[in-house]
Order: structure tokens, then C-alpha cells, then sequence
């Protein structure tokens, strides 16, 4: 499969994760992608219900829309990932280790997932490429669990020297606090997927964004 290259890219400074949110169906998902693609960084299929098969099919479906796969990362599956010649892979907390993905296939971006600054500490001692610190504040996608805010998220920076990419509940107004504790960017599920109309919302979020960036 070749992989295409967007010489046109609008990405902002600032890295912007666009991951799948597990209810929208990977078709739709990809058609919204291929929309955004030149305003975003990575492309994330997290289908923790999904087979192997389907997460591939998922994949066709995003460089069909004009994805490339140097900017898809897959969730959990190393399998899928290493098959279809994804850029790197999202790893949990129960998923395999860092280290050992990263000894076997040293290619691979690995991120990890992190929720306090002492797993992202771990997460870059063991060879992660960038950790996804949160939720930073409340998000119906984790109901009841009380955000770690944006105090957690910069004690997260301070405490190692690898990207920390923040997610949860981050809304375009809120960019800018986001961006000043140091995180090298911010991931978005259903805040963009679900608007009445993605590009103008992706584009609400680099505005805010760019003001504080330095």
C-alpha cells in the first residue's frame, strides 16, 4: 500500500490526536478524517470492541479517504499496526510493555497512556515516544471519575522529557491553559467527531491554541 503524502498540510504548532470514539462507525469515522487530515496530526482507532480484521479494514477506509498511514496510530493492536505499516501504536495499561514492542520493532511510534506523572515517568524510562496524560477535566466518556485538571497535567510535563499529549473534556476555549503547562499538544475525540461541522470546530481549536503558543 503506498502511502500518500499531503503537501498542503494547515497542521498548527501544536499537535492535535483526533481518536476514534468507539461509537461511530469506522466508514463515517473515515470520511470525517479525510475532511480534517490536513489540521491534524495523528489519527487514533481506538475500537476496543473490534477484531483485528475489522481495526484493518478500518484503516483501508482512512487512507482511501486521503489518510496516510504516517499519520494513523493504532490502539492495543501491535498485529494490525505492523500489517498495514501504521506509523505506531497506542499502548495501555493492559496492553504489552513498551519496552518489549520497542525493542522488536524500534520503528514504531510508541504512545503510552498514562494517569499520573509517575506512569509517564515509567512510561519513558521503558522507551515511549509520547504518553496521553488525563482525563484533564470531566468528559462523558469517563462518567463519575473526577478529572486530574490542569495542575496534574503540568506536574505531568515537569516530570519528564518526552511529549505529554493531553486528553479530556478539552474544549476550544480552553486550549490556550491547556498548551501553557508545557503539553506538546492535545487529543479530541467526540468534542470535533461529533460537531455540526468538524472543520470549523478543528479550526476553533488551532485558533485558541496558536494565541499561546510559543
Amino acid at each position: 500500500m503506498s502511502e500518500q503524502i499531503n503537501t498542503n498540510s494547515q497542521e498548527p504548532p501544536f499537535e492535535i490526536h483526533v481518536i476514534s470514539n468507539g461509537k461511530m462507525g469506522l466508514e463515517e469515522f473515515a470520511h470525517k478524517a479525510g475532511q480534517l487530515e490536513p489540521y491534524v496530526t495523528y489519527f487514533h482507532i481506538r475500537e476496543k470492541q473490534l477484531p483485528a480484521r475489522e481495526i484493518a479494514k478500518g484503516i483501508r477506509k482512512l487512507t482511501d479517504a486521503g489518510v496516510p498511514l504516517s499519520k494513523i496510530i493504532v490502539n492495543d493492536r501491535v498485529d494490525v499496526a505492523l500489517l498495514l505499516r501504521t506509523k505506531g501504536i497506542q499502548l495501555g495499561y493492559n496492553s504489552l510493555c513498551v519496552d518489549e514492542v520497542k525493542t522488536m520493532f524500534p520503528h514504531l511510534k510508541i504512545g503510552k497512556s498514562v494517569h499520573s506523572p509517575e506512569e509517564a515517568v515509567a512510561g519513558e524510562r521503558e522507551g515511549a515516544d509520547f504518553v496521553l496524560y488525563g482525563h484533564i477535566f470531566p468528559t462523558n466518556s469517563k462518567p463519575g471519575l473526577v478529572p486530574r485538571g490542569l495542575e496534574g497535567l503540568k506536574n505531568t510535563v515537569q516530570a519528564t522529557d518526552i511529549p505529554v499529549i493531553a486528553i479530556g473534556g478539552i474544549k476550544p476555549e480552553i486550549v490556550s491553559s491547556v498548551l501553557e503547562t508545557g503539553a506538546k499538544g492535545i487529543a479530541v475525540m467526540s468534542g470535533v467527531l461529533e460537531a455540526s461541522n468538524p472543520i470549523q470546530e478543528i479550526k476553533a481549536y488551532i485558533k485558541e491554541g496558536e494565541k499561546s503558543w510559543k
